[in-house]
């Protein structure tokens, strides 16, 4: 896919933008003509760095605004800024996520709510609230940034892989929802990505993935901005990850169970 050398958006909303996927789509959105960014995460000493970046090499207007996407008063403040019709916002990206490994039986229950929060509730509750503006421009887009897990069932990341098949599912649907009005939707895919996720998520996550199947934020964000310019519902990126959903789509829900069954115990997700 093509990539777009100046994108067509004058302000991007981005949560999760301290690190990652999402501070590489920052940067990429202020390298390419992006001349509004609004940086959403709780780090906020990293913001301001990369703020302070990216308005110095490019001379972009940064606003920073610190939150927990599972704080329900500080994903409030980020809805009314997405809301704000004097300031609008034309690209939203739902990017800040998070997973937990284990057994769900030796999980705690507040962890897994968290996680629900994050990688749920705030896509949808942002979702909504940036929508009626962009609509009503008749411009704009929505990029969600969801994961592979999305395509079967995972033992030992078994919340994780279920809310990001919500967010696919949820972004598909409003894909056509929106259809014909100037604003689209785009879920972005990714599999394994070098980024500060597996830290947080424990040592298990990743642990037996091959170098082959490990990408850059870099490349994942290269090829998400591609598809969202284009109005795809669905990006991809990596060629081994697009022939790995081709030949896994058609495979009843038995067989994707039993193998991603057996894929955990050997990876040492056991009881």
């Amino acid at each position: 896919m093509a990539r777009p050398d100046r994108l067509p958006w004058d302000c991007a909303l981005v949560t999760g933008a301290s690190a990652g996927i999402g501070e590489a789509l920052s940067r990429m959105l202020a390298a390419r003509g992006v001349g509004r960014l609004v940086l959403v995460a709780r780090r906020v000493e990293r913001l301001d760095g990369l703020a302070a970046e990216l308005s110095a090499a490019h001379g972009t207007e940064v606003e920073v605004l610190a939150a927990d996407l599972a704080d329900r008063d500080d994903l409030l403040r980020i809805e009314a800024r997405l809301a704000d019709g004097d300031q609008p916002v034309d690209l939203l990206v739902n990017n800040a996520g998070l997973g937990t490994s284990g057994h769900l039986v030796g999980l705690p229950p507040d962890g897994e709510e968290h996680e629900i929060k994050v990688n749920v509730i705030a896509p949808v509750r942002l979702t909504q609230a940036a929508l009626p503006g962009l609509i009503e421009r008749g411009h704009g887009a929505v990029l969600n940034v969801s994961s592979m897990a999305s395509y079967q069932p995972s033992p030992g990341s078994a919340t994780y892989a279920a809310t990001k098949a919500f967010l696919t599912s949820f972004s598909e649907a409003i894909h056509e929802e929106v259809r014909g009005t100037g604003v689209t939707v785009t879920a972005v895919l990714p599999g394994f990505t070098r980024t500060e996720f597996q830290d947080v998520s424990g040592p298990d996550v990743g642990a037996t993935a091959p170098g082959w199947a490990w990408m850059s934020a870099e490349s994942v964000a290269e090829a998400a901005l591609a598809a969202t310019v284009t109005g795809k519902a669905l990006c991809i990126p990596g060629l081994g990850y697009q022939l790995i959903a081709g030949a896994t789509t058609p495979l009843p829900r038995t067989a994707k169970r039993w193998i991603m069954g057996r894929a955990a115990a050997f990876s040492g997700h056991r009881r």
